[in-house]
């Protein structure tokens, strides 16, 4: 069967709360393999729905990320955020060896290295809020210098430095089409930045991430200058952003389901096995991210992928799939089985920061929990504010009391 007579115009630009997508859904149920038009880039898409296809363009060699490179691919950014050289426009076999590399610096050493320095950091921000006083803003108080906290404490980016990286990455992710000149230019400049200090690290390694992986050896394979330089930019940008607005949802998620934060509470046991269904329930971002291209026809769901056609998947209407998921959009914080979620990715792609974003989110929100038995929202749900103009989801402010 052909399809794509239809090709639905997506701005994927829904921003009302943690509520899907509307036409997200649309798509997952009505036509789960379809044409789009997205903000930026040239011509259409395709955007596949369903879990099992979403694998199958994640794990399928006949669908090849590196193949975009060149392309002005249709986006929801101005500017493409990812590099040329960055690991995830890789194709196997290339970029199993930089995984190879890269997770050897993301050993469980160096991960429960990271869970007693974020416990640290973590004791001192609650501190910090607790003697604010009531009411605060979580936002400000634990969700955004947490996650930079702890990645530039990690890859020992100087704390002078810290400030304007995070707005270098804040830039590159916003969609406004006034915004293009900033993204390059931000993009350019943190790229220059890390190209220094990488060579420096290079030369004089330390006991840092970048140390790790510039000294990470696999036989006789290393990393090269530039795989370094993207590798460290791609790890601050996701090492920081997403883990902040991460612990915005999934505290707002709890303070809003009194049930299912009463049981928490009660049982702090079930906090990993309870955040996995919420990571899994949680719209985090809008849209679609880097796409791949199709280098031969393969068919999905009895639809016709050309060979070259440019193909998106969706994490998040897979992660609402019926399929696969029983009840798939009710939040069931004693959901049985295996975590299999696409928040993190999936396949050659998977984020190998992952480890360390749960690591951090278990703590931020156990410690959260621990320490203010009482915490409420300090207005009412509907009153507060979301980001409109990122990829990302995520509440502005979390005003909190206790």
């Amino acid at each position: 069967m052909e399809s794509g007579a239809n090709v639905w115009n997506c701005p994927f630009d829904y921003a009302e709360g943690l509520e899907f997508d509307p036409t997200l859904k649309r798509l997952l149920t009505e036509e789960p393999v379809a044409r789009i038009r997205l903000p930026y880039g040239e011509g259409e898409a395709w955007l596949v729905t369903r879990y099992e296809d979403v694998r199958t363009v994640t794990t399928d060699r006949r669908f090849s990320r590196s193949a975009i490179i060149g392309r002005d691919f249709p986006r929801m950014t101005p500017e493409p955020i990812v590099q040329d050289e960055a690991i995830n426009v890789m194709d196997p076999p290339a970029s199993s060896r930089l995984r190879s590399l890269v997770s050897k610096a993301f050993a469980p050493r160096q991960v429960e290295r990271m869970r007693v320095r974020t416990r640290h950091v973590v004791d001192e921000l609650l501190d910090r809020m607790a003697k604010h006083g009531s009411p605060a803003d979580l936002m400000e108080s634990l969700a955004s210098p947490l996650p930079l906290t702890t990645i530039c404490e990690v890859l020992d980016i100087p704390e002078r430095d810290r400030g304007q990286l995070r707005a270098h990455a804040r830039t590159m992710m916003n969609v406004s089409l006034d915004n293009r000149e900033k993204a390059v230019r931000a993009k350019a400049e943190m790229r220059g930045y890390f190209e220094t200090l990488t060579a420096k690290r290079r030369q004089h390694p330390g006991d840092d991430l970048i140390s790790a992986l510039a000294t990470a050896r696999d036989g006789d394979e290393i990393l090269g200058d530039q795989e370094l330089t993207v590798m460290a930019m791609v790890l601050l940008i996701t090492g920081q952003d997403t883990t902040t607005y991460e612990i915005g949802n999934l505290a707002y998620t709890l303070l809003t389901r009194p049930e299912e934060l009463a049981m928490l509470r009660s049982r702090p046991e079930m906090l990993p096995r309870a955040m996995e269904e919420m990571l899994r329930f949680i719209p985090f971002r809008k849209g679609v991210g880097i796409p791949r291209v199709a280098t031969e026809d393969v068919e999905l769901s009895g639809v016709t992928i050309r060979a070259g056609d440019i193909v998106h998947v969706s994490y998040l209407t897979a992660n609402r799939d019926p399929r696969k998921f029983d009840r798939p959009d009710e939040l069931d914080l004693e959901r049985e089985g295996k975590p299999s979620h696409m928040t993190f990715g999936w396949g050659g792609h998977h984020c190998l920061g992952a480890p360390l974003a749960f690591t951090e989110l278990e703590v931020a929100l156990g410690s959260l929990l621990e320490r203010f038995p009482e915490l409420r929202l300090a207005k009412p749900p509907e009153d507060v504010r979301w980001n409109t103009t990122s990829i990302w989801r995520y509440p502005l402010e979390l005003p909190v009391a206790w």
